[in-house]
């Protein structure tokens, strides 16, 4: 069992139902899934650049991406509908924790001057948005094979009902968040 998934059953489950107040534990939230995506807008020259970034997304995560297409033609973006412009992952249950363990624990701590994350990004409806400037805090990259320097959001979809719940189990759960 993932370390994060062991300590969201044994202390942050009770410390949540004592916070809020909860009757069921159905009622509890919990983290549902994280899904990764990546722009990869620039690579719409350099099919070179999209494996690149496609096999630096899938070391990150464990997990194969997906590579999303244009829906739309866009002119002035020199876009046609059906070209590659992204990669996404959704991570779901062992593999989820694993990688929430590695970004709060590991790779956060290695961004340039942190001073934790910001706890104004989520939406009104329990879910968090991180955005990540580039791919190098995650100890897997190598950097002397890196070309270029990419950033990725990373969602965390959460059951939680409100904006405060959500915060407050993603920081029980050790999510470095500003004061």
């Amino acid at each position: 069992m993932a370390r994060l998934k062991d300590k969201y059953l044994s202390e942050i489950v009770p410390a949540l139902e004592q916070k809020f107040g909860y009757k069921n534990i159905n009622e509890v939230p919990k983290l549902d899934k994280i899904v990764i995506n990546m722009g990869l807008g620039n690579c719409k020259d350099n099919p070179k650049a999209l494996d690149a970034a496609v096999a630096d997304l899938a070391i990150i995560s464990g997990q194969k991406p997906l590579v999303t297409k244009a829906k739309k033609s866009v002119a002035n973006f020199k876009l046609r509908e059906g070209m590659n412009v992204g990669a996404k992952v959704t991570l779901r249950n062992d593999r989820m924790y694993y990688f929430a363990d590695k970004v709060m624990s590991i790779a956060l701590p290695r961004v340039r001057d942190f001073r934790g994350v910001s706890g104004k990004a989520f939406d009104g409806r329990g879910n968090y948005s991180l955005g990540i400037r580039e791919q190098l805090i995650f100890p897997e990259i190598e950097y002397d094979k890196v070309e270029q320097v990419r950033g990725m959001e990373i969602i965390f979809v959460t059951t939680a009902k409100t904006d405060e719940e959500a915060k407050e189990l993603l920081r029980l759960m050790g999510m470095p968040f500003a004061q």
